[in-house]
């Protein structure tokens, strides 16, 4: 169990992310179109996880907006962004911000992810969404990079996760 803050009150995910060296869980997650992807999915390819509550936020959006930029930079990355958001919302909120490089994806189906990523909060009155994480896996699906953001409204550290997916990238 993680414990983190909102606006400096404790709250807490599930369990903690994924190690580093270690498989990332395979998922299922929806994308905008409605259709199911998983890990499988993206296979090749190195993997920003963008794990946001809302895009409905300001913070989320801003970790959307500048992962989305420097990953047009980064051929051979994907930048998933999940949240419990529902695919519609999601879609709107990238059409409407010119948003070309990110994956929106929706944990509305199966809420497995959060558990097995760690990233469900379990208490407080986020209860029940995800938690401001980022993961990068490498496109043999290792874990290279992990950062449980401690401060809902903090942005991650956006340099070194996108150092983690260059390294993976071997550049």
């Amino acid at each position: 169990m993680a414990t983190i803050t909102l606006k400096g009150k404790e709250i807490h995910t599930v369990g903690e992310l994924p190690a580093q060296k270690s498989w990332a869980p395979n998922f299922r997650l929806v994308r905008g179109d409605l259709a199911d992807v998983s890990l499988a999915d993206f296979e090749g390819k190195v993997k920003i996880l963008n794990i946001v509550p809302s895009l409905d936020t300001s913070v989320c959006g801003l970790s959307a907006r500048r992962f989305d930029a420097e990953v047009g930079k980064l051929p051979g990355v994907v930048l998933l962004n999940i949240s419990a958001d529902l695919p519609f919302a999601a879609s709107r909120f990238c059409k409407a911000e010119g948003l070309l490089n990110i994956i929106s994806l929706s944990e509305m189906r199966d809420r497995a992810f959060g558990r097995d990523y760690g990233v469900e909060i379990v208490d407080g009155p986020l209860a029940g969404i995800l938690s401001r994480a980022v993961v990068v896996v490498d496109s043999a699906d290792m874990v290279v990079y992990t950062e449980q953001v401690p401060e809902i409204g903090q942005e991650p550290d956006y340099e070194k996760a996108l150092a983690a997916a260059r390294a993976a990238l071997g550049k």
